[in-house]
């Protein structure tokens, strides 16, 4: 009976799903664009959009040599080449840069591209009131002079012989002094492609720019959809939701997309060094001799078999195999368990000692960090592992140097300068390796410079500053007929400009525009039509003390939300900098962001403003926060009510008809449907929903939301597998109530008064059993409203929807306190006004309810 209950099961949401997912194709599929649509997928969101404001490598995925371009350009290897600058010329004291500029540029906004916006970003980028996170970099600078519209001389007050590759970085982009405040939300470069949109959560929009100065791109529209999920990240290319995943995050899914002849598997190097970085701050790593031997106990390459399948090279300094100068010291610590018990035991630690591993959130961290637990285990080092989310570890890590032991990536370009930063997290501190780094930034010499980065290498690795695992392979994944795209620089992977397409059309075309204002119209004209009759019927001293306690309710819900949020660990202004940010940067933004004010004054702050309607600007977005909610909402509180509706009749039909009949055979089933859906999570039949219906028969997209100013067919095809995935557990639950209560009342008196005067069974269910069943069951419908409102952030993880579950997880993991507070509020207000509705409903359904609370 189980399996055939099973079976039936599948059939009956196979056959809901077709129904709804087989509409004419003119109606709901999503059209296909030109062939000039490519869609790249993405890990991360990036915060702004301006590269010189912030480190986050997804500002520089999207925006660097799209829409923003340099006066130079990094090839293979950093070599530099002309972009905005034709040519220079270095004086021989090798302190004054002059550049000429290329002719006929202008910004997207229409401004002339010139001297003066060249020395306006220059002297922005070094300004103490900078956010640029390479300021320091930027501030060797001493005067930038315009010597006439297409000449601009740059003098340092020091030869900096790494200048050049500088100024070929994201941070060193040339922005236009018109857009420059604006340019995280509207960015406006010279580059070969237009900001269209950002749909946060979702993806942003790039089209073709008419007037750039160079070769037109082959491609007239790119998207960049966020996709952070690994199991997501693997749908969405099975189904062709995307066309390239550059950095793609599952390493453990590239053999079997490498015997897939519909992709092209690349694996090439990255900037993106995986250390275990070691606490010089404390005993026993302040010891030279115990980190050489942890050293010697580290197993490389059973690390990068364990945890990346094989991808990635074993490195044994802080720096990339594929660029010049590279030496490798891999064999300076080859594996060796007896030479490292041997200098632990010389070291004073015969029987070993107990260290803290904290683990921040990525795969590579967590897996890596077991492999080395275990392999240090084996030369007496006991490792405690501690898992943090990324907040935790910024602030406990990063920011207060609380740790023993953690594994990161670093993935900044030429960042061995990180090395000379006494009050860096690890704590290195040796005037020899100073001395070494001057000597390179001073040098001219080509010979001298290769000689003198070598000693740096070196350097770091004699010191064992840190255990150098591996080199992060750059895992692209693309469709085969995406061509010419991939660009192995040290601060770009793909070349957009250049790319084109084999063989036809690619992309789903994106809506464009916001929720349309009908969208709220039917979602909020049920809601209001249920207060307004159940209002009229309810007495006016209930209704005015409900409201009084829900005023007094969120007061209090403000409170204890502001106080958790603020003993919450994490720095907002650090996970916007990332960690190479340089502290002045650092403290300028958090001045910016109000983060220094004490925090009775934000509270009072938050509470007046959204009294207003003013709920302030989100930390991460720079944008206003009722607005991005809003935004949400549309997508969040759709998904609820379809979910809502699928479950609600699943359950009264299902409920109705085992209670007509509780011994026949289809009663059993449906017993068996509940139990089944009871047991089954919701995050689990999404990803068989997105397997057989998405990756498979190809019926519907494997996640993502087109928006509703598409149409409103395929918004709904969008959503309804992630609300057949929330409601079939909810449908089973409502279900077994409701048969629960009706069973009940069925064995009461005036049921069977009912049945005496010649009612049928079912007749009697439905004419009188139904209605007093319904109030316990509109209870926990309200309770599974504010549930999937909610609780719905796994399932839009596991389809990348941009709800507001999606936003909240977004917003704690990046500490957008803002954002959270006022999520976190609605979220309370929403349960509050549902359990009001309920209890108006209820009385409404029963009349006994109200005449006893108006006594």
């Amino acid at each position: 009976m189980r399996a055939a209950s099973l079976h039936l099961t599948a059939v009956l949401v196979a056959l809901l799903t077709a129904f709804v997912l087989r509409v004419p194709a003119a109606h709901c599929a999503p059209a296909r664009a030109d062939a000039g649509t490519i869609t790249v997928g993405l890990t991360l969101e990036p915060p702004t959009l301006d590269p010189t404001s912030g480190a986050a490598a997804a500002i520089k995925e999207v925006a660097f040599q799209t829409v923003f371009e340099g006066l130079v350009k990094l090839g293979p290897g950093g070599r530099v080449s002309p972009l905005l600058a034709t040519h220079w010329s270095v004086s021989p004291d090798g302190l004054v840069y002059t550049f000429q500029l290329r002719p006929g540029v202008q910004f997207q906004d229409g401004s002339v591209f010139d001297a003066a916006a060249v020395k306006f970003t220059l002297d922005r980028a070094r300004a103490e009131t900078s956010t640029n996170s390479q300021k320091p970099r930027f501030q060797r600078i001493a005067e930038v002079t315009v010597l006439n519209p297409l000449t601009v001389q740059i003098r340092l007050k020091q030869r900096y012989s790494s200048f050049l590759q500088v100024l070929g970085w994201g941070d060193a982009v040339i922005v236009s002094p018109r857009s420059a405040a604006t340019e995280g939300l509207n960015p406006i470069g010279t580059g070969p492609f237009r900001f269209v949109r950002w749909r946060r959560g979702y993806a942003i929009e790039l089209d073709r720019n008419p007037t750039y100065w160079g070769a037109a791109p082959r491609f007239a529209h790119v998207v960049f959809r966020f996709i952070n999920d690994p199991n997501a990240a693997t749908a969405a290319l099975y189904a062709g939701d995307v066309d390239i995943f550059p950095a793609f995050p599952a390493p453990e899914s590239i053999a079997r997309l490498r015997r897939d002849p519909r992709f092209a598997v690349d694996v090439g190097p990255s900037e993106a060094e995986v250390i275990v970085a070691l606490n010089h701050r404390i005993a026993p790593l302040n010891d030279l001799r115990v980190r050489r031997a942890l050293s010697y106990a580290i197993d490389r390459q059973g690390i990068i078999q364990g945890a990346m399948f094989g991808l990635g090279q074993p490195i044994g300094s802080h720096y990339p195999p594929q660029n010049p100068g590279y030496v490798d010291l891999t064999g300076l610590y080859p594996h060796d368990p007896a030479k490292a018990r041997a200098l632990l035991a010389e070291a004073g630690y015969p029987h070993g000692f107990d260290l803290t591993l904290s683990l921040p959130p990525p795969s590579y961290a967590r897996r890596s960090g077991e492999i080395v637990a275990a392999q240090l285990a084996e030369v007496g080092v006991r490792v405690k592992i501690v898992d943090l989310e990324w907040a935790q570890w910024l602030a406990q890590v990063f920011g207060r140097h609380a740790f023993d032991m953690t594994i990161v990536s670093h993935v900044e370009p030429m960042d061995y300068d990180i090395y000379a930063r006494h009050d860096y997290y690890f704590g290195y501190n040796s005037p020899a390796f100073d001395a070494t780094l001057h000597a390179f930034d001073d040098a001219t010499d080509p010979a001298r410079r290769t000689a003198l980065i070598g000693d740096v290498q070196r350097k770091i690795a004699g010191d064992a500053v840190n255990l150098f695992l591996f080199e992060y392979p750059a895992l692209g994944v693309r469709n085969v007929r995406v061509r010419n795209i991939w660009a192995p620089t040290p601060v770009s992977v793909l070349d957009l400009s250049k790319a084109w397409l084999a063989g036809g059309p690619t992309g789903a075309a994106q809506g464009r525009g916001g929720a349309p204002a009908w969208l709220w119209v039917v979602l909020g004209a049920p809601f209001v039509l249920i207060f307004g009759v159940c209002a009229l019927r309810s007495p006016a001293a209930y209704l005015v003390e409900r409201l009084g306690g829900l005023a007094l309710t969120l007061l209090a819900g403000s409170l204890l939300i502001f106080l958790l949020i603020q003993i919450a660990p994490g720095d907002p202004a650090r996970n916007m900098m990332g960690m190479s940010a340089d502290p002045a940067a650092l403290a300028t933004l958090r001045h910016q962001l109000g983060l220094d004010a004490p925090a009775w004054r934000r509270y009072l702050t938050w509470i007046f403003g959204a009294i207003r309607g003013d709920f302030g600007l989100s930390y991460t977005y720079r944008v206003p926060v009722g607005p991005l909610i809003v935004e949400r909402l549309a997508v969040s509180l759709p998904l609820t009510l379809y979910a809502l509706i699928l479950s609600t009749s699943l359950a009264v039909v299902g409920g109705v008809w085992a209670a007509a009949q509780p011994r026949s055979v289809m009663a059993k089933i449906l017993d068996a449907f509940g139990q089944i859906g009871l047991a089954v999570p919701n995050f689990w039949l999404g990803m068989i929903l997105v397997i057989v219906f998405a990756t498979g028969l190809k019926w519907a997209s494997a996640g993502g939301f087109p928006g509703w100013s598409g149409g409103v067919g395929p918004a709904l095809k969008a959503l309804t597998l992630p609300a057949i995935a929330l409601a079939a557990p909810q449908a089973a639950v409502l279900m077994r109530v409701l048969r629960g209560e009706l069973l009940s009342a069925m064995e009461t008196d005036y049921i069977r008064t009912a049945r005496a005067r010649g009612l049928s069974r079912t007749q009697a269910l439905i004419r009188h059993a139904l209605r007093n069943a319904l109030a316990p069951t509109l209870t926990i419908l309200g309770l599974q409203f504010s549930f999937l409102l909610a609780g719905a952030v796994i399932i839009e993880t596991v389809f990348s929807l941009p709800g507001l579950g999606q936003l909240l997880l977004q917003s704690v993991m990046q500490r957008d306190l803002v954002v959270v507070q006022n999520v976190v509020l609605l979220l309370v207000l929403a349960v509050t006004l549902t359990t009001f509705l309920i209890d108006l409903v209820g009385a409404a359904v029963d009349p006994r309810l109200g005449e006893g609370r108006a006594k």
